[in-house]
C-alpha cells in the first residue's frame, strides 16, 4: 500500500511540473501563443542559427520575423544572456591569465553593439527588417549618441584595472574616429590603449580579414592576446587566434 502511495505522489508531482513548465507542450499557454504566432518556432530557430554561425551573410531579417527579433534584442532575456556571456568571461580572466606585467598583456573588444549600443538607431529603422543603409548609419554614429551596454562598461573596466592593455578593433571607418571617440567617452570609456579603425586599403577587405590582420599586427608587436568580446563572428574569427573568445548575442545584422 505504502509503495502505491509512493508511486501515485509521484506521478502526480510529474504531471503537475509537465503542465508548469512553460515550454512545456502539455501547457495550454503555450499551444495559444503558438497558434497566435505560427512563426514564433521558426523565428526563434532562425535567430539562434545565426549566433551559432549556421546562417551567414544575410542582408536583412526575413520580414516574418522582424518583430521576433525586436522583441529579443529589446528584452530581458537579451540583457540576461549578455550577462552569462560577461560572466563567463569573467570566470575564465579569474583562472586563465598569468599576467606578466610587462605592457603586453592585451585585451580586444568590438566597438558597436559590444561597448555601445546601434539598438536606438535600428529602432527607427526596420529592426534588421531591411538592408543597412550605411552612409544613414554613419550619419546617426556622428551624433555620438549610443548608449554604453552595462554588461560590457563594468567588464572593460575590470580588465583594464587588471593591468591588461584594451585595444578596440572595430569595423567602423577611419573618418568616424573623433566621433567614436566622443561618444565612447561620453558614456564612460577610457582608458584605452588604441582605438583601431578601417582605413581605406582597408575597405577593401572582408571585416573578419581586416580584424585578423590587426591582430596579426598586435602578435607580431608581442603582445599577448588573452581574450575577445564582440557582437559578429568576423570578430573573432581567423588567425591569429585569441587565447579566448566570447560571442554576444546579436541578430540584427551579419558583418563578414
Amino acid at each position: 500500500m505504502a509503495r502505491k502511495t509512493l508511486l501515485l505522489l509521484a506521478l502526480t508531482c510529474l504531471f503537475i511540473g509537465l503542465a508548469a513548465a512553460d515550454w512545456n507542450i502539455l501547457n495550454p499557454k503555450w499551444r495559444l501563443d503558438a497558434k497566435q504566432d505560427p512563426w514564433k518556432n521558426y523565428c526563434e530557430s532562425w535567430r539562434i542559427n545565426v549566433e551559432l554561425n549556421n546562417i551567414r551573410e544575410f542582408e536583412a531579417v526575413p520580414q516574418e520575423c522582424v518583430n521576433h527579433i525586436k522583441k529579443y534584442m529589446t528584452s530581458s532575456q537579451y540583457a540576461a544572456d549578455s550577462e552569462r556571456a560577461i560572466e563567463e568571461v569573467k570566470l575564465y580572466l579569474s583562472r586563465c591569465c598569468s599576467l606578466k606585467g610587462d605592457g603586453k598583456d592585451a585585451w580586444i573588444f568590438d566597438v558597436d553593439d559590444t561597448l555601445i549600443s546601434t539598438i536606438p538607431y535600428f529602432k527607427k529603422h526596420g529592426f534588421g527588417g531591411e538592408k543597412v543603409n550605411s552612409s544613414s548609419l554613419e550619419a546617426w554614429m556622428k551624433e555620438s549618441k549610443a548608449p554604453a551596454l552595462d554588461h560590457t562598461f563594468r567588464l572593460f573596466h575590470e580588465i583594464k584595472d587588471k593591468g591588461i592593455k584594451i585595444f578596440l578593433v572595430s569595423s567602423r571607418k577611419e573618418t568616424l574616429r573623433s566621433s567614436t571617440v566622443d561618444n565612447l567617452m561620453k558614456v564612460g570609456y577610457h582608458g584605452w590603449a588604441s582605438l583601431i579603425l578601417r582605413g581605406l586599403d582597408d575597405e577593401y577587405m572582408h571585416v573578419e580579414q581586416y580584424k585578423a590582420l590587426a591582430r596579426k599586427k598586435l602578435v607580431d608587436q608581442g603582445y599577448r592576446i588573452w581574450g575577445i568580446v564582440g557582437d559578429q563572428w568576423s570578430s573573432i574569427k581567423g588567425l591569429p587566434e585569441a587565447k579566448r573568445t566570447f560571442k554576444l548575442p546579436n541578430s540584427i545584422y551579419y558583418l563578414s
